[in-house]
């Protein structure tokens, strides 16, 4: 009971003075003061086994030694830190090597856009050029979608409660349904097709077809392949562009740097964030194909797109992707995260699991209304940090950063189930 009171007398600053809008802090109700690798530490010495990630934006770790020795040294030598889009030393390096290390031997030639530094940024940024360049107003999006918070990445996003937010109605969008979402065996590229081909069918043509490759926050919802290079088919018989958000799902979190590799396909517009930064530090990118970058200057700008201290540690963790191994490790990485949820569900068939997901971003769908949550919660008391996702908060989700070692892993497995096995001896049954 006292170790309750303290924990509470820890948050009140919180609840007198932050915002109701605050969200993990109600999963995750304590005040975390230091982390490391994939370990946090709370006020009271708590550890922490982090299979979160930052939502994605920590795919290297917290406090990755290499990076935090790079920007302590820039700090220290008074090295620009804001910019807006003027040219500086930091940036020029980075462009360098993310043209040396990950565009060229991938065989991709895209102009680098700066936008403002989070997710929604570097969307706004896509919609509004696609706009721009066909002339067209209309964007296609996907069922489960999430693309940001702002009101054009709003207008393409599938979750109600977050479109409520808006206020006002959201225009010039349609969605169409993602790889198996009407069930396997219906094909919904033809579908998607059957409206761009009929007169009647109400959709116009679009500017461009904007999709994740897999759908982190509506419920790890995995496109084959297959389905992808036909949505890239039908974009090119169409002239529409092809945008592909790898805000959370790209930096290798489902394996390759681009989520999008396996497929073989080119987006027109690839859209960055989260992790590109490699320390947790805003930054975002938005690719162009060179004969789309119709941009005039300072026709879409932001105060912070100029961020220094995040071009320092974005150039040391592309140090990561010189060779195939990090990739592989990946590969390998999520090879077993996806053999334990797989025995999970099979051990403990109440749960009415399903496993979804590819390389480090995997988890389960429970069939149980309200398990998802209450196995994450059972999770945090135990020393993991472990989010869910889907429309529903149906989905319990495995976002470790990608640089955690195999021990922490099979840790974090035995805690995880010993959070089912806390919510089934609870009462939580069918």
């Amino acid at each position: 009971m006292q170790a309750i009171k303290e924990i509470d007398a820890q948050l009140r600053v919180f609840e007198e003075h932050e915002s109701e809008v605050r969200s993990y802090i109600r999963s995750f109700p304590t005040t975390f003061v230091k982390a490391k690798g994939h370990t946090l530490w709370d006020i009271e010495g708590k550890e922490y086994l982090d299979f979160f990630a930052g939502a994605g934006a920590l795919n290297y770790g917290h406090n990755h030694p290499k990076m935090k020795e790079k920007l302590l040294a820039y700090i220290a030598e008074d090295g620009i830190s804001h910019s807006l889009d003027m040219a500086t030393g930091a940036k020029r390096t980075f462009l360098e090597r993310f043209h040396d290390v990950i565009l060229k031997p991938r065989k991709l030639e895209y102009k680098v856009m700066f936008p403002g530094p989070t997710g929604t940024n570097t969307v706004e940024a896509a919609l509004k050029l696609a706009r721009k360049v066909t002339g067209r107003d209309l964007v296609i999006s996907f069922t489960n979608a999430f693309h940001g918070m702002t009101l054009g990445s709003l207008s393409i996003t599938g979750n109600a409660f977050k479109r409520d937010g808006a206020g006002i109605p959201l225009h010039n969008s349609v969605s169409m349904p993602f790889d198996n979402y009407l069930g396997e065996g219906m094909d919904t590229v033809d579908y998607l097709e059957r409206f761009l081909e009929d007169n009647g069918s109400g959709v116009a043509l679009p500017a461009a077809i904007i999709l994740e490759t897999l759908q982190g926050e509506g419920g790890l919802n995995v496109a084959n392949y297959e389905w992808l290079k036909r949505i890239e088919e039908v974009c090119r018989r169409w002239d529409i562009l092809l945008i592909i958000d790898d805000v959370q799902v790209g930096c290798g979190r489902t394996g390759p740097f681009f989520s999008f590799e396996p497929a073989g396909i080119t987006p027109d517009i690839v859209c960055l964030s989260k992790s590109i930064s490699g320390y947790g530090i805003p930054m975002a990118l938005t690719l162009i194909k060179p004969e789309y970058d119709i941009w005039s200057p300072g026709e879409h700008n932001g105060t912070f797109r100029g961020h220094n201290l995040a071009f320092i540690t974005a150039t040391e963790a592309l140090s990561f992707w010189e060779t195939d191994a990090f990739r592989l490790d990946i590969e390998e990485k999520g090879k077993r995260v996806e053999q334990f949820l797989l025995q999970l569900v099979e051990h403990y068939p109440v749960i009415q699991g399903e496993v979804r997901g590819r390389g480090l971003m995997r988890g389960v769908a429970c069939g149980v209304d309200g398990a998802a949550e209450k196995i994450c919660s059972e999770a945090f008391k135990r020393g993991l940090i472990m989010e869910t996702s889907g429309p529903n908060s149906e989905v319990f989700k495995i976002m470790p950063p990608l640089t955690i070692d195999p021990d922490a892993l099979i840790k974090g497995f035995a805690i995880i189930e010993e959070s089912v096995k806390a919510y089934l001896q609870s009462g939580h049954q069918v």
